[in-house]
């Protein structure tokens, strides 16, 4: 087997060959994506209600995994907020946050995602993500962004009451711990600011190591704060959930299809633009087969299913990064860190980690969304504002509000194939032929019918044009010319075949004939093959508009003076 054919499946074949200059280049890329991936790492852990080393473990080896795999070698994969999100909301109620059952069923999420995705690519049924369209993925973006803030303002402040039930009934400045407020909002202001100043530097890391800095010159762990605590140093032990009892299996089975679908468009959206600046055309199915790798290989390392994170794979991009040597040096960074850097983060306070997961996900709120979707297509504007409001009424069971907006949109794409764009043409002054009653033209020739329907004439379609036909030529009896301007017509089904032969045998009874105009070339063949383009008095055919006028003309005595202006 030749390299590039093993390529196909390994495309870490295809790296450059590293030289001094590369690798310099890559190494600092790789050195800020990685001082960002640690403290986001054990930041999402938490949101993910799992233990805090897990998010360092799933920064490593399925990062590796990831870039050995994928096309896309700049991506930025490991913990994210929106997956990690997905996964403490769909575990809630199955299991307590961070017990040995909510890291099983949690792996067992990566280990079924992760495999479905790799089929999934293996299959090359990477198109199947399209169904899911911007409106959809920006409802359900914005809403969970906002579940996100929501958990995450208790440890921000610093509130020790369970709820904000407490906080309402009896407001008090005793039910906050002021000193972890001032650890969170104090290193959230620093993050922001960070981040609309210096973009491309690593903040996250430097806030949280003089965080927790100083929160050891406080003694802020030993009066009984909330600390990220003892964490195990070394590589992750090789793991197995255990049996996946059909209960829980499920339980997970939606999860787990959400996780999959909304983990793999992050991945889209980081990918395209990776593939708009190499000028290379993206590998949906590889990337799908690389993505499904990692998830699975955290599952085995006890973790939770990764993705790649908009935000670190845009920061790579920015750094320099040109190959997967970047996310190499990365990796490595997070190898030292959890070898011998673990105990550093001991007295790093929670309320910091709520800062840097507040921090990524503002990034994500966009108000103006829905509004701007609203003045360009009003039913996809409410199908994102249902998805929206659905995934916050849902939670922590959110992923109704994407079954149910995937579901409206393809609502309305069928209907939309169920009624394609039908119209009477006539002749412009222009020139060009348009909807008769739209620009208020008159007909092409006394006892003709000229249409033109926008759409393939398959099972969809095939009834209204039938219908609208039918209805025409039962109003005017007097019609004894049918022209179809077929050159909309990509494709021709059995149902449409079945549509066309009515529609002829119409035009015969009538003794009238069926003018078809511009119909392209593998339409013309499926109605060849079912025998319906046989010359006779009852079918015309023209190449082109212009022909077919010509025609009419001489058969309608239409004025020359048309004829020219066509």
């Amino acid at each position: 087997m030749t390299v590039s054919s093993l390529a196909r499946w390994l495309p870490f074949l295809k790296w450059p060959r590293p030289d001094r200059q590369l690798l310099k280049g890559e190494f600092w890329a790789g050195m800020t994506v990685g001082l960002m991936l640690v403290p986001q790492g054990v930041a999402y852990a938490a949101l993910a209600g799992m233990p805090l080393v897990t998010g360092i473990y799933a920064s490593l080896i399925p990062a590796l995994v990831a870039v050995l795999f994928s096309s896309s070698t700049r991506l930025g994969v490991g913990p994210t907020a929106l997956t990690s999100l997905l996964i403490g909301a769909s575990l809630t109620g199955l299991a307590e946050p961070g017990s040995a059952q909510w890291v099983a069923l949690a792996a067992w999420m990566a280990l079924l995602s992760g495999l479905l995705q790799m089929v999934m690519g293996m299959a090359r049924f990477g198109w199947l993500l399209n169904l899911v369209t911007s409106p959809v993925l920006n409802g359900f973006t914005q809403a969970a962004a906002l579940l996100i803030l929501g958990s995450q303002l208790g440890a921000l402040t610093g509130l020790r009451a369970a709820d904000w039930g407490a906080l309402l009934s009896t407001p008090s400045l005793g039910l906050f711990d002021l000193t972890a407020a001032g650890f969170g909002l104090g290193s959230l202001a620093l993050l922001m600011l960070a981040r609309r100043v210096l973009p491309q530097f690593p903040a996250a890391i430097v806030v949280v190591g003089a965080a927790g800095a100083l929160s050891w010159a406080l003694g802020y762990a030993d009066a009984g704060g909330a600390v990220v605590g003892a964490l195990p140093s070394g590589l992750p032990a090789p793991y197995w959930p255990g049996a996946l009892p059909w209960s829980s299996f499920s339980a997970l089975v939606m999860p787990v299809l959400v996780v999959t679908l909304v983990s793999f468009l992050e991945t889209a959206s980081s990918a395209k633009v990776e593939s708009q600046r190499s000028k290379e055309q993206w590998n949906e199915n590889q990337d799908l087969i690389g993505q499904g790798l990692a998830k699975i290989s955290s599952g085995l390392c006890g973790s939770f299913a990764t993705s790649a994170s908009f935000s670190r794979s845009a920061i790579n991009l920015y750094a320099g990064a040109k190959t997967g040597w970047a996310t190499l040096f990365a990796i490595s960074l997070v190898l030292v860190v959890l070898l011998w850097l673990t105990p550093a983060l001991y007295h790093v306070p929670q309320s910091v980690l709520a800062a840097v997961v507040v921090t990524a996900v503002t990034s994500l709120i966009k108000p103006g969304t829905l509004m701007r979707l609203w003045r360009v297509s009003r039913v996809e504007a409410v199908i994102g504002g249902v998805t929206f409001a659905l995934t916050l009424a849902t939670a922590p069971r959110m992923y109704w509000g994407v079954l149910v907006g995937l579901l409206m949109n393809l609502s309305h794409f069928l209907y939309q194939r169920l009624h394609p764009r039908i119209i009477e043409v006539g002749l412009h002054p222009d020139g060009s032929l348009r909807d008769r009653h739209l620009w208020h033209l008159p007909p092409l020739a006394p006892r003709l019918l000229a249409l033109r329907m926008d759409a393939e004439l398959d099972f969809a379609s095939a009834s209204a044009l039938e219908r609208r036909v039918t209805e025409h030529l039962a109003a005017h009896p007097e019609v004894l010319h049918l022209c179809l301007l077929a050159q909309p017509i990509n494709r021709i089904d059995v149902t449409g075949v079945e549509t066309f032969a009515q529609l002829l045998a119409q035009m015969e009874l009538r003794g009238g004939t069926l003018h078809l105009s511009g119909l392209k070339l593998p339409a013309e063949q499926v109605l060849r093959q079912a025998g319906l383009l046989k010359p006779g008095p009852g079918l015309a055919m023209y190449r082109t508009d212009a022909e077919a006028l010509v025609a009419l003309v001489a058969l309608q005595q239409l004025p020359e003076s048309v004829v020219a202006r066509a």
